[in-house]
């Protein structure tokens, strides 16, 4: 299940990266397509929270820029020893 749940992710990221949607009603359809017919609305709730936050981060990320690896790895080693 794991991986069914990461390439439905990724099948979302890429709508937003990758496609441009003329409407929020065009992301709910696609998104809703993807589910499977016996989701609850909790599921669909979840969903549009994540869909919610990717478009949050990827506005963030256009705005603000994004971090190199280098750098992520010099943060996430001093948070560790820390």
């Amino acid at each position: 299940m794991v991986g069914i749940a990461h390439l439905f992710y990724l099948d979302i990221i890429h709508c937003f990266i990758g496609i441009i949607m003329s409407s929020a009603k065009e992301k709910v359809e696609s998104m809703l397509r993807k589910l499977p017919n016996d989701c609850t609305v909790e599921d669909i709730q979840y969903h549009l929270y994540v869909l919610g936050k990717v478009r949050q981060g990827l506005q963030v990320a256009d705005t603000e820029g994004v971090l190199q690896q280098a750098e992520v790895e010099g943060l996430l080693n001093k948070w560790l020893i820390e």
